[in-house]
């Protein structure tokens, strides 16, 4: 069996035997909030969506920044520091591997659960194009 594991350098295949040794190295996880916490929180910080621009213009988070997961690592300098990060993208995937990627940084990052998709279930508002 082989599964594909999302790691802050990008995607790569691990059998099962390597899932579970890394498994077992790694104790921590990736911090998660809802969407209800987002749409009560994220004022206080700055919300990347870390999906790609088609996506992103289809419909985002009002007041998320886009900055797609294969910029983000050249693009950190943009996000400040000092401030709680909240990173989305469609479902989750993709943001928890970035959430890694900022936390390994020295950002205060949390990755929002279902992202922008569990963000429209909940009957909350999407905003489309760039702005």
């Amino acid at each position: 069996m082989v599964f594909i594991v999302h790691t802050p350098t990008g995607i790569a295949k691990q059998s099962a035997c390597q899932r579970k040794e890394r498994h077992r190295m790694s104790e921590t996880t990736t911090p998660e909030i809802d969407v209800e916490e987002l749409d009560a929180t994220h004022e206080r910080g700055i919300l990347v969506d870390v999906r790609e621009p088609d996506e992103y213009v289809a419909g985002h988070v009002p007041g998320a920044v886009l900055i797609p997961m294969g910029q983000l690592a050249n693009r950190m300098g943009e996000i400040d520091k000092t401030s709680p990060v909240f990173v989305i993208c469609a479902s989750g995937n993709r943001s928890s591997a970035m959430t890694d990627l900022l936390r390994g940084a020295g950002f205060d990052a949390v990755s929002v659960a279902g992202g922008t998709r569990a963000w429209a279930r909940s009957g909350r508002p999407l905003k489309g194009g760039l702005a």
